[in-house]
Order: structure tokens, then C-alpha cells, then sequence
């Protein structure tokens, strides 16, 4: 399963944005789950984040993650568009990821 998910936060959010996302990624280099490919970047507008992700066996796969389960429960309110999930159909790739 290939996903983006794309949400904007609110502007006196962003730092802690990042503080958050810091732990998330901090807590999957610790527990290292398999089957799992992630990124997440910041636009250019400085409040809006994707992530790319890769899942073997779907999103539970974060489950096994801690840091994420914290981040996931407290996104809305930090959010001025809540995330939206597109499910993405490989139809080529050259060195990706």
C-alpha cells in the first residue's frame, strides 16, 4: 500500500508540528517496524506537510509506533485542514524510494 496524506496546521502550530514529527520519526528509527516506508516533508508555505508512505501490510503497521499513536491523537487540534489520504497505483519508478 502506497499513501500521501497531505494537512495544513494552523500557523502558531507549526513548531510544535515539528517537535511532534521529530519524536514520531525518532520512535521509528527505535522500533525499526518492518515492512514500513516513510517521509514526511514541509511545503513551501511552511504549514502545509505530506507524507509519503509505503506500508507492506497496511497502516497498522504504526501501531508499533508510540510516538505516532501521541501525534495522530492531538492532529486536529492543531490543524486548520484536517489530513487527507490518497491511495497511490505504482505505475512506473526509476530509484524510488
Amino acid at each position: 500500500m502506497h499513501v500521501t496524506i497531505r494537512w495544513k496546521v494552523k500557523p502558531d502550530q507549526v513548531e510544535r508540528e515539528l517537535e511532534l514529527l521529530r519524536a514520531v520519526y525518532e520512535d521509528m528509527h527505535a522500533v525499526r517496524p518492518e515492512g514500513l516506508r516513510y517521509a514526511t516533508f514541509q511545503l513551501d508555505d511552511g504549514v502545509t506537510f505530506v507524507d509519503v508512505a509505503e506500508m507492506a501490510d497496511g497502516p497498522g503497521v504504526l501501531q508499533q509506533v508510540q510516538a505516532f499513536q501521541h501525534y495522530r491523537s492531538t492532529l486536529d487540534e492543531r490543524c486548520d485542514e484536517p489530513p487527507v489520504v490518497t491511495v497511490l497505483h505504482e505505475v512506473g519508478a526509476y530509484r524510488f524510494p
